[in-house]
């Protein structure tokens, strides 16, 4: 019989956006990452720079109005796409308080591979229901 103490166990807590595959001069992706709803929204939004209210009517046009993001929810999702690169903040005009965000290299890759990634769920959603819309 083995016994295992507390010394013995290691928990290791890694969260998806930690693992990466691939390195790309120094930025690594993963090739795997899935996007919500609505960072796909935000960062489709700033394929042109934009400041938040900007990219929140952006979204919801896009959307249709499905998609609504409140303040709170915009700016934490904004500073979390600057700590990965994905977005950068503008530099501030003197004579404005508005943050503007634009997509960096990575971001850019990071949308197109989201694009790629739905298509193929679009593409095997078809093949297995015949193309016909079943709703």
């Amino acid at each position: 019989m083995t016994t295992i103490s507390d010394d013995d166990i290691i928990i290791y807590n890694v969260s998806l956006s930690d693992i990466t595959s691939r390195d790309r001069g120094g930025i690594t992706m993963n090739e795997n990452i899935a996007l919500t709803e609505s960072s796909y929204y935000i960062l489709l939004a700033l394929y042109n720079p934009q400041h938040g209210y900007g990219i929140m009517q952006e979204v919801e046009r896009m959307s249709n109005g499905r998609v609504r993001l409140a303040p709170g929810t915009l700016y934490g999702a904004l500073n979390t796409m600057c700590k990965k690169n994905w977005i950068i903040q503008l530099p501030i005009e003197q004579s404005s308080r508005k943050k503007e965000y634009k997509l960096t290299a990575l971001g850019l890759e990071v949308l197109k591979n989201e694009l790629e990634r739905l298509r193929e769920l679009v593409k095997n959603g078809d093949l297995v229901m015949g193309g016909k819309n079943n709703g």
